[in-house]
């Protein structure tokens, strides 16, 4: 069983490896006329454009080799998509549907995630660090060392801190937006992958999918300690918090499943069953 869970790990990691935020659909938005929803295709090395008023793909913008992620600027006019294969970041001018800049991250880009200001964006690298860019340039701005095999990103809604869960360390870098270095280290569970923020920024919710975890921490942001630990399903791979900061939900890989926590008892109400491997949430 062990051997068989441990291929299974494999595997995933070779397919996607998420954030929260994240990762495999982003919603523009109001610059946008109407709201599109962007998915990245790593077997076909594209991205497919939804219309979500009419659910019909209405463009296909070709990018880097194994695109894994993408994420949405806040004003909707910038895709940024992961692409793990060619180690960049290809840029997608929405109004377009072209890409518009590559942006060069390294090793293994696995998680991005924008300041809610649109001005910077954070890309979490296999070279064990976080890439700052500038959104006005593309160029990156700043490199930020963190912990070993970071995979998920998120950013605080006030745009002050940025959070990163590294899955080869089994902690949470913890990054000042002002200074662009770490300002605390966050022991987790084993195996971090995806992290999510609450919307009033109190609470960081950090799914860990090590065989012995399966479970979510919940950070404290005022403390930056971990104040809950939550049993979900097996193999944990994102989590997504709902606007209203209630719930919490988490994609079990494993087990086929969604565990939807209540954020005030940090406890699992209900469990949905969804499809087979399910990876992103949002």
């Amino acid at each position: 069983m062990v051997k068989q869970m441990s291929k299974m790990r494999t595997i995933m990691k070779s397919l996607l490896v998420t954030s929260a935020s994240l990762l495999m659909l982003a919603v523009a938005g109001t610059a946008q006329a109407q709201p599109f929803a962007y998915i990245t295709n790593q077997g076909s090395n594209n991205v497919s454009v939804i219309d979500t008023a009419t659910n019909t793909v209405t463009a296909t913008v070709a990018v880097g080799a194994n695109p894994i992620g993408v994420a949405v600027s806040p004003a909707g006019n910038r895709a940024y998509v992961l692409t793990t294969a060619s180690n960049n970041v290809s840029v997608i001018d929405t109004a377009t549907n072209t890409v518009v800049a590559t942006v060069t991250a390294g090793p293994n880009p696995r998680g991005v995630a924008f300041k809610p200001s649109g001005t910077s964006a954070y890309v979490a690298t296999l070279g064990n660090n976080v890439l700052v860019v500038d959104t006005t340039t593309n160029t990156v701005v700043a490199t930020v060392p963190v912990g070993n095999s970071p995979e998920g990103v998120a950013v605080n809604p006030a745009g002050t801190r940025v959070y990163v869960a590294n899955s080869g360390s089994n902690n949470v870098s913890v990054i000042d937006t002002t200074t662009n270095t770490v300002v605390a280290t966050v022991p987790v569970a084993i195996q971090p992958s995806g992290v999510a923020v609450n919307p009033a920024g109190t609470r960081v919710y950090v799914t860990n999918v090590g065989l012995v975890s399966n479970n979510v921490s919940v950070i404290d942001t005022a403390t930056n300690t971990v104040v809950a630990t939550v049993p979900v399903g097996t193999n944990p791979r994102s989590v997504a918090v709902n606007p209203g900061g209630t719930f919490a939900y988490v994609a079990n890989a494993s087990n086929n499943n969604v565990s939807v926590i209540d954020t005030a008892t940090n406890s699992v109400v209900a469990t949905v069953a969804v499809g087979a491997i399910p990876l992103g949430v949002a």
